[in-house]
């Protein structure tokens, strides 16, 4: 019995001692303490150690643009590709939050530029960076993906009113007939929502009415 009650206490010990552990390391990823991360991974947490969101370090790294950090990470072998809870990745909150250095970083590292569904180009654009946009297509992200409703990223530069991603995107070479699932082109989302400036300039390269 005495044996037994040792083993529970130390196991009790242990347990509480990774709980700190895995909260020392989340608070101090979301806090950019880079040094304090280093020491906790070389103590033996894990690398995709991830917060109850599921949003792993480098997720938040690349978020909250911490470049040293997300570096850091990617050295001790992160998984780039892993997904949270809303099925975002590392890639994609960097182009959210027009992270440029943390986009070029993790694509030399193996993110998914294409994933199915929504994509870091749909991010980008969502996000509003023509930079981060550009950077995208140019490392290989096709420009006509399909978001889960089937609105490619130019559909959501018209939908969200940003002519200048509008731009961007037709002059890279974006399918402007494409349709959603609905049936919607890209000139038709932008009659529907008022965006006469941006069907003006459809029309005036050639979309199909």
């Amino acid at each position: 019995m005495r044996n037994f009650l040792i083993g529970m206490a130390i196991l009790v010990s242990a347990c509480s001692a990774h709980g700190g552990a895995y909260d020392d390391i989340i608070a101090a990823t979301n806090n950019g303490d880079t040094g304090a991360v280093h020491d906790l991974l070389k103590r033996g947490m894990d690398v995709n150690t991830a917060d109850r969101s599921g949003s792993t370090l480098l997720m938040i790294a690349a978020r909250n643009g911490n470049q040293s950090l997300l570096e850091t990470l990617l050295a001790n072998r992160a998984n780039v590709n892993r997904r949270n809870q809303h099925g975002d990745t590392a890639l994609m909150l960097a182009a959210l939050k027009a992270r440029q250095d943390a986009v070029q970083a993790l694509i030399a590292s193996g993110a998914d530029l294409n994933p199915s569904g929504w994509t870091p180009l749909h991010y980008a654009i969502f996000g509003g960076s023509k930079e981060v946009a550009a950077l995208l297509f140019v490392k290989g992200a096709k420009l006509d993906a399909r978001a889960p409703n089937g609105q490619t990223p130019l559909m959501l530069a018209v939908k969200l009113g940003k002519l200048y991603l509008v731009h961007l995107l037709i002059e890279a070479d974006a399918d402007m007939d494409l349709a959603d699932y609905e049936g919607v082109s890209a000139l038709q989302l932008a009659r529907k929502l008022g965006h006469e400036e941006i069907a003006q300039y459809l029309r005036k390269v050639g979309a199909v009415e």
